[in-house]
């Protein structure tokens, strides 16, 4: 049976009695601006653009320059620096290249990025970890979820449950990509996605 994401993000909220602090992995400025409008009501954001899987350079640095776009809309995040690491996604998915869309291939890819948000909020002494990756209608939020309780569990970091396309989430983030002169990208993020969403 479907787990109800956004109803066990209310009652997480609901039982907060602090701002707790919160790591949320962030796949682009677009998809975080809404994200990041809701949660940074209920916590100490620490923003984390880890996505190897961006493909080419040029788009993830594109990626990058609007991220940080939306964090000079929305203060109070503190932005996580790291590097680009195009091979540790290539590593990841090596084998499933020619899976298809939303297959084992992106199980793979949100795993990476997930893990490396569950050891950055652990090194920054976090009580939570998430990410605005379900806040795309195209995005599976019960694997997604799954995959976060699983390294929760893994390294002893409370996990945000949440399916941020709920109430309106996903028209949200497209009205303030509007009203902060976003780029939204046409694909994914990796090559293979590029191909298949032409």
């Amino acid at each position: 049976m479907k787990k109800n994401y956004q109803r066990e993000l209310d009652s997480v909220i609901s039982s907060l009695s602090s701002r707790p602090r919160l790591l949320l992995h962030s796949c682009c400025g677009p998809c975080s601006s809404y994200v990041l409008e809701y949660l940074t009501r209920y916590f100490e954001v620490y923003l984390s653009y880890y996505n190897p899987n961006i493909q080419p350079r040029g788009e993830y640095d594109l990626r990058l320059e609007n991220q940080l776009k939306v964090l000079g809309r929305i203060p109070g995040v503190t932005l996580v620096p790291c590097e680009y690491d195009g091979g540790a996604y290539d590593e990841a998915v090596r084998g499933l290249e020619s899976e298809p869309e939303g297959g084992a291939r992106c199980t793979e890819c949100f795993r990476l990025r997930l893990d490396f948000a569950a050891r950055e909020a652990m090194r920054l002494g976090c009580e939570y970890f998430a990410t605005t990756l379900t806040v795309s209608p195209h995005k599976d939020a019960q694997r997604i979820n799954a995959i976060g309780e699983e390294l929760a569990e893994k390294y002893s970091v409370k996990w945000l449950p949440g399916d941020f396309k709920k109430r309106e989430g996903y028209k949200r983030s497209i009205e303030l990509s509007r009203e902060f002169g976003l780029y939204r990208q046409n694909y994914c993020g990796c090559l293979y996605s590029k191909t298949t969403e032409e």
